[in-house]
């Protein structure tokens, strides 16, 4: 496994580093194959001191990307979360491939057998299994570009907001970012 860690507004020292390759290191044992653990570490000023140090996990591995993200008010405790995190992310994409073939623990294109969940993990799963589409709603798509999506979601004090975008031709989603700004989704057809 390859990790890159990155500071921004921090200095990583070199126990910060042997801190977090000791416990990213640990989430090779229950994902196999990870090709790439990104640890992006930062502090950022907010209002609330315990916000400020990030951590950000990012884990490739077969044809999967994982992504988590805490803020803490020590970077330590910030790293301890993320891979935290992270490891409940495994357990739940574990748990979706073993339910979709059958509990085999192997797909039809030859992947290894994965690990054994813990009793934690299989309980996290039992909850998330029980969880379903409660409500559907439908909504006329209007054309707009994204400085009328940004307004129109202000508007109605959302979240995010699903527009048709005439530049690009297709549905895109806005939505607000943990920092303020806004990040825009557009589908890319493969």
């Amino acid at each position: 496994m390859q990790l890159i860690l990155k500071g921004k507004n921090v200095e990583i020292t070199d126990w910060l580093r042997q801190y977090v390759e000791k416990k990213v290191n640990k989430l090779d044992r229950y994902l196999p194959d990870i090709h790439e653990a990104r640890v992006e570490l930062s502090v950022e000023k907010t209002r609330s001191s315990q916000d400020r140090q990030i951590a950000q996990l990012t884990v490739r591995s077969d044809g999967v990307i994982l992504r988590a993200e805490e803020r803490t008010d020590d970077m330590f405790a910030a790293v301890d979360a993320v891979v935290d995190k992270m490891h409940r992310q495994i357990a739940r994409y574990k748990g979706k491939r073993i339910n979709r073939w059958q509990g085999q623990g192997r797909s039809n294109r030859g992947e290894v057998e994965l690990p054994p969940l813990d009793e934690e993990a299989l309980e996290e799963l039992a909850e998330e299994q029980e969880r379903r589409i409660v409500r559907i709603k439908r909504f006329a798509v209007s054309p707009m570009d994204e400085n009328e999506a940004i307004e129109q979601m202000e508007l109605l004090g959302h979240d995010f907001f699903i527009f048709y975008n005439p530049n690009s031709g297709m549905l895109n989603v806005l939505y607000r970012r943990k920092d303020g700004n806004y990040g825009l989704l557009e589908p890319e057809v493969v």
